[in-house]
């Protein structure tokens, strides 16, 4: 079953470091993470609220879906404050401690991907993942741009998609400057307007009936990806077979990821800078994988 619970819930150089904020530093206990599209090297990377998470978090697994380092950004314009340089050597702390950690490189750090199968400081690079679930549940993860040239409706949208994505990420800066000044936490504007515009939702659904396609292909259980910015956890039954598709989002505008808990329920987590912590935005009960159907399909956005 699926289980909502929503919360009443700049400029990066502008704002306060988390520090600031004068709340109990709870340590949160996870299975598996999955988290993708960071963007380290772009100045919308959310690195302040990744890092505060990942130091008060514990895992087993630890999966990176891609998009980590915005090579792409870095070609434009070198942008590597302190904080990006934290993140990464979070990670490579969480894997010398015992952490089982693997990077599936996405489009934007695609030189990474000619050092699949490799390993780099407990780090193992692959292009495709299956991770085994506490109730023995097989999740396929990948990033997704693989499935671009089936969601893409021409060329000319896509560049003017790029373009205009470019400016909501801009006004989202902006916007966030002000709040942040007036005392309120971060919102997304950009993903605020992507749920409505029609052209953004028909692309979504394309992209989700994609990696869903091939997920069933692969006889998985559940599929993990990002690639679009688009946070979701939702129920499907492709061919009679029923499957979750789960989207970890993104650090750029929803500061999202994928959480499996100690009791095998799979979560869609997103930050809260108000608490300082990752609350649950919705769940899925996994059943048992003898079992041989789920509750009944639901799906859930974030807006």
């Amino acid at each position: 079953m699926i289980k909502n619970s929503h919360k009443n819930t700049q400029n990066l150089t502008q704002r306060q470091p988390l520090s600031h904020l004068i709340l109990p530093n709870k340590i949160q206990h996870f299975n598996a993470l999955w988290i993708s599209d960071v963007h380290l090297g772009s100045v919308d990377c959310k690195a302040d609220f990744l890092l505060h998470f990942l130091n008060h978090s514990q895992c087993d697994y630890l999966y990176l879906v891609g998009d980590i380092v915005d090579v792409w950004a870095l070609k434009k314009r070198v942008y590597w404050p302190d904080s990006h340089d934290r993140v990464i050597k979070k990670i490579l702390d969480i894997a010398s401690n015992g952490t089982q950690v693997f990077f599936i490189p996405g489009n934007h750090d695609e030189a990474f991907k000619a050092y699949a199968d490799s390993h780099f400081r407990g780090v193992t690079l692959a292009k495709q993942h299956i991770h085994e679930s506490i109730n023995g549940q097989r999740i396929l993860m990948l990033h997704g741009d693989q499935f671009d040239s089936q969601v893409c409706i021409s060329r000319a949208y896509a560049k003017l998609g790029d373009h205009l994505y470019d400016i909501l990420l801009w006004l989202n800066r902006q916007l966030h400057a002000i709040r942040s000044a007036m005392g309120y936490p971060y919102w997304s504007l950009a993903s605020y307007i992507k749920l409505r515009v029609n052209k953004a939702q028909q692309a979504i659904n394309q992209y989700r009936d994609a990696v869903l396609r091939y997920a069933a292909k692969k006889h998985v259980d559940m599929v993990v990806c990002g690639h679009i910015h688009q946070p979701e956890l939702s129920q499907h039954t492709i061919n009679q077979h029923p499957l979750i598709y789960a989207n970890d989002g993104d650090w750029v505008e929803n500061c999202t990821l994928i959480a499996e808990s100690l009791t095998g329920s799979v979560q869609l987590l997103k930050w809260n800078e108000q608490t300082l912590q990752a609350e649950t935005v919705a769940s899925i009960e996994l059943v048992n994988q003898h079992s041989d159907k789920y509750n009944k399909p639901q799906k859930q956005h974030v807006a």
